[in-house]
């Protein structure tokens, strides 16, 4: 029998669209934001990596936080739309701020400035926007096909906006004439992009009905199934193991997305072109953008999302092996070629991502009858910034340990061995981990044998 289906090709698309907007704030952030503020505004890596540190302590709780109040959420536009459309006005104010730190301020008060704007973006607005942006991915349709189809086109608009802001951002800024007046002015290009993309996403899909949404389950009085506390609904993520593997693997995945942004510095320092940024991110976003095609097809196919994820981390976990090796080899093009295998074997699950985490919270209801999409949801934001932040502040406490100094043409022997770490063996070791969390998350399969005992 056939599952119902929600939703048209052009409410997938535009929904997906949506992640130009994530795209504009994290892409810009991970790959730039460091170097900005090394080398334009003349900050110390460890002081910046230490900063971003202490910000992420606020992430956990409004992660849970925002995601309990979205499912608590009732309006004219749904639960989730109406924080996604308000909340992403305030990501570009603060992406602006980040970008315009006054160069007459004391030292001290440029910390502070960018600390203020990095936590408000942060833990504030963009937690509100982007675990909506996610949560609408089971409020808009209860197709399990349809849910993979919007995490893979979502992450074809996140892979191909991230490509293109690696490729294109330094050139930018040349352009515009450098220095700090010309990272403001790009800075305020991606915001207006990021706002108009957000709103056209928003308006491009529709919330089901509460009754709509709890069709064909055991029903409940009104409200029953959202009368829990902030505590309630941290119990009902920590009870989920699949919870707890689905947000290890993600904090983990923006980890290495990170590292790979701070790409930069080894293009600069160690191939000895910057240019190469934009090479390398071809050769990692066309292939993800090609599997993730591939993705809901492959998900039908292989019977479901476990077998192929462990399958094609494995792949990304060979082929990032390869890059580490071909690294050392000093050969670029085996480093591209390598670099396209990892990234296609990895492509499944960013694709399938969402509907994993739907499955994840179909297990919450099946175990404990409380549906918390919302809150189930706040993995994505909290993977998001929290994996992106460390992965951020490593970099600048690794750099800053190594003898980093900012904006110098040569740097020291110590550094260049340190950025061989920073991009061939770390990104490794992290896709190795997922690897390993990937051979127990079946939750696929626990749903169904829960499902099965009712």
């Amino acid at each position: 029998m056939n599952e119902k289906t929600y939703l048209k090709w052009y409410n997938k698309v535009g929904y997906g669209s949506g992640d130009i907007a994530g795209n504009v704030v994290y892409a810009l952030l991970s790959a730039f934001v460091m170097i900005f503020l090394t080398d334009t505004v003349g900050m110390n890596a460890g002081i910046v990596g230490t900063l971003i540190a202490v910000s992420k302590l606020f992430d956990g709780v409004s992660d849970i936080f925002f995601g309990s109040l979205i499912d608590k959420t009732h309006s004219k536009m749904g639960k989730a739309r109406p924080w996604m459309f308000y909340g992403f006005f305030g990501c570009a104010v603060c992406l602006v701020a980040i970008f315009c730190i006054p160069a007459d301020l004391t030292p001290t008060a440029q910390y502070a400035w960018f600390f203020i704007a990095y936590t408000l973006l942060n833990a504030g607005f963009y937690t509100a926007n982007n675990i909506a942006y996610s949560a609408l991915t089971a409020l808009v349709t209860k197709n399990n096909h349809e849910r993979v189809q919007m995490g893979s086109i979502r992450f074809m608009f996140a892979f191909g906006t991230s490509m293109l802001i690696q490729t294109i951002t330094v050139g930018m800024v040349a352009y515009f004439g450098g220095g700090a007046a010309a990272w403001r002015t790009v800075a305020i290009i991606y915001a207006i992009v990021g706002i108009i993309s957000n709103t056209i996403s928003v308006f491009s899909v529709k919330e089901l009905s509460p009754e709509e949404l709890a069709d064909g389950e055991v029903q409940k009085a009104p409200g029953e199934e959202e009368k829990y506390s902030l505590i309630d609904a941290f119990r009902l993520l920590v009870k989920n193991k699949y919870y707890l593997m689905i947000c290890a693997s993600y904090i983990l995945m923006q980890i290495y997305s990170a590292t790979l942004n701070m790409g930069i510095y080894y293009m600069t320092y160690v191939l000895k072109n910057a240019n190469l940024l934009g090479v390398f991110s071809w050769a990692i976003n066309i292939p993800m953008i090609i599997g993730l095609l591939f993705t809901p097809t492959l998900v039908a196919k292989w019977g479901g999302m476990y077998r192929l994820n462990l399958t094609g981390y494995t792949v990304g976990t060979i082929g990032r092996l390869g890059v580490l090796v071909a690294g050392y080899m000093g050969s670029v093009p085996l480093m591209l070629i390598c670099t396209a295998v990892a990234a296609i074997g990895m492509s499944p699950l960013q694709g399938d991502m969402n509907a994993l985490i739907a499955t994840c919270s179909e297990y919450t209801y099946l175990t404990s009858g409380k549906r918390v999409d919302g809150t189930m949801y706040s993995c994505t934001s909290l993977g998001t910034k929290l994996g992106g932040g460390i992965g951020t502040a490593l970099a600048g406490w690794l750099l800053a340990f190594s003898g980093y100094v900012g904006g110098a043409a040569v740097q020291s022997a110590s550094c260049i061995n340190m950025l061989h770490i920073m991009y061939l063996w770390m990104p490794m070791c992290f896709n190795l981990l997922i690897t390993l969390i990937l051979t127990r998350l079946n939750v696929e399969r626990a749903n169904e044998e829960l499902r099965a005992g009712r």
